[in-house]
């Protein structure tokens, strides 16, 4: 293991998608493993008061709204953080259960736009800051989705395919930097608003997804991965990580008690 004291420049980690779910968990962790956290999210309420309860815990947290597929506040953001070691690209989601026959071309244009040129944003604005670090790490927060197809996921599938061949494909164009690139593919996680955000808000759906697993993922086991991985040696490199729960072997079977 290196014994090299990390620089100031790469304790500094920006977590997208931070107001709820994988994000929020993900600071919070970072935070407690002793990185400045820069908590970024649309929802500017969220942020701002997720910031309050890390520093309240007596860590260091900075709040700062952003839309990740707005390419112009990005590059602001970019401006105003110029140091940082640690990206994690979490911000992303799913709209919609539909074929391909009958899916919205809306959603899946919001899903690319979100899960992918979002990613693509923030890692083209930040690897600079990333490389001068001496110590650099983007994390890639994908899903399941990124590695097999199932019935109705078509539209979100493609988007996290997408998110995977960008980590994929940046790692061989970087290799010899001083930057790793981390894909972290979780499973079943069950949050307060990926699945009721899915189906429109409709609870009845959003529960079904569950019903009968009596333990999926939580936002804590997937932030808890991502911080382990981030908190390797610098020579380590956690090229991808498949976390799913217990009960599923698979995008399309699932142990469910009913």
């Amino acid at each position: 293991m290196s014994t090299a004291a990390p620089s100031a420049a790469s304790r500094i980690a920006v977590v997208t998608g931070a107001s709820s779910g994988i994000g929020a968990a993900t600071a919070r962790q970072l935070a407690a493993a002793g990185y400045r956290v820069v908590l970024t999210a649309r929802r500017k309420d969220r942020v701002e008061r997720l910031a309050e309860e890390i520093q309240a815990a007596g860590h260091a947290a900075t709040a700062y709204p952003l839309d990740v597929t707005d390419r112009a506040a990005v590059d602001e953001f970019a401006t105003a953080f110029r140091t940082i070691g640690v990206l994690v690209n979490n911000a992303g989601g799913a709209l919609g259960a539909d074929p391909v026959a009958t899916g919205d071309p809306a959603d899946w244009r919001t899903m690319y736009e979100t899960n992918v040129l979002g990613t693509l944003n923030l890692t083209q604005a930040l690897l600079p800051a990333l490389e001068a670090s001496g110590d650099g790490t983007v994390v890639v927060v994908s899903s399941t989705a990124a590695h097999s197809t199932y019935e109705g996921g078509a539209g979100y599938v493609a988007a996290k395919h997408g998110a995977h061949v960008l980590a994929e494909t940046l790692r061989l164009e970087i290799v010899g930097r001083p930057v790793r690139v981390v894909e972290v593919a979780p499973g079943m996680v069950r949050t307060e608003e990926f699945a009721l955000t899915r189906f429109g808000g409709d609870a009845d759906k959003a529960a079904k997804v569950y019903a009968g697993v009596a333990e999926p993922l939580t936002a804590d086991d997937v932030a808890d991965t991502i911080t382990w991985a981030v908190t390797r040696p610098s020579h380590v490199n956690i090229d991808l990580l498949v976390v799913r729960p217990r009960a599923q072997a698979s995008n399309t079977k699932v142990h469910r008690e009913l």
